[in-house]
């Protein structure tokens, strides 16, 4: 059974690209143009066993979003990998504490965002 991934991004080339990546590599893929997006499509039962989310998106930020995942039991664990033109220690260290696993910077190599994904997320 393939692992579903949430990307979460209000630029749909990037999403377009992240799917393309992820689906290429046998995941199940759903998109989200922004986070409040994203909760709805949790609470309505989409479980991902990754998500991949945008920093810097209208409506609900990817620090709120994560924030937010992590108070879902059953989503509390899984693992969130920020993808972000954002690369500051500032910036990083709050995605840390909200929750984030991990954090690729924008633009991505798809070999990498791959490699990452295998270290958060185990077959």
């Amino acid at each position: 059974m393939s692992k579903t991934v949430l990307i979460v991004d209000d630029s749909a080339t990037m999403r377009q690209m992240v799917n393309f990546t992820l689906t290429g590599a046998g995941f199940t893929v759903v998109e989200a143009g922004d986070g409040a997006d994203a909760v709805k499509k949790l609470t309505a039962g989409t479980k991902p066993n990754l998500v991949i989310t945008d920093l810097n998106m209208p409506n609900m930020d990817g620090i709120s979003l994560i924030k937010e995942i992590r108070k879902m039991g059953t989503l509390k664990f899984t693992p969130i990998l920020m993808l972000t033109t954002e690369s500051t220690d500032d910036k990083k260290k709050e995605g840390q504490a909200a929750g984030a696993t991990g954090w690729i910077v924008k633009p991505f190599n798809p070999e990498q965002m791959l490699k990452v994904i295998a270290k958060v997320l185990p077959s």
